[in-house]
């Protein structure tokens, strides 16, 4: 059994959909993996949501804030 995990690779949703006759989804790991042997070897994906998400907040900066 494995102890570590695999790291998740977070890749653009449209090689997903390219790779998908080959990728299956895994709900226990909310990611997909190759058909096959996923379970034990290869890649695991997640659709990569992180981009583009930067600037989006139009609030005041928090963040790294000292107070005088």
């Amino acid at each position: 059994m494995r102890i570590q995990q695999r790291p998740r690779r977070y890749v653009a949703r449209y090689w997903l959909l390219l790779l998908k006759p080959v990728l299956r989804y895994s709900a226990t790991r909310d990611a997909f993996v190759l058909r096959g042997v996923g379970r034990s070897a290869g890649p695991v994906l997640r659709v990569d949501r992180r981009a583009g998400r930067e600037n989006s907040y139009g609030g005041i900066e928090r963040r790294r804030v000292h107070v005088a």
